[in-house]
């Protein structure tokens, strides 16, 4: 499930439940595919900023099709690669 956070400038926040196994999701407004395997680019989405909050890094990011911002929330940041 995804919620709108602001009808004016379409801000959304992804649920982690909303996330495929293989890391992508749906752009809430527009429907676009985003996914981590595709870079970043004009194409895709554009990273706007990274936070860490409590531990959890907190992703907000511009889809490039429609232009709304998404904010990934609860990435664990002490996850061992």
């Amino acid at each position: 499930m995804m919620k709108k956070l602001d009808k004016k400038t379409s801000e959304y926040t992804i649920d982690m439940t909303a996330i495929k196994e293989d890391g992508s999701f749906e752009c809430p407004k527009c429907g676009k595919s985003i996914s981590p395997e595709e870079p970043e680019s004009e194409d895709t989405y554009q990273i706007l900023n990274t936070k860490v909050v409590g531990g959890f890094a907190v992703l907000i990011f511009s889809c490039a099709k429609c232009k709304s911002t998404l904010k990934l929330p609860g990435i664990p940041t002490d996850i061992e690669v």
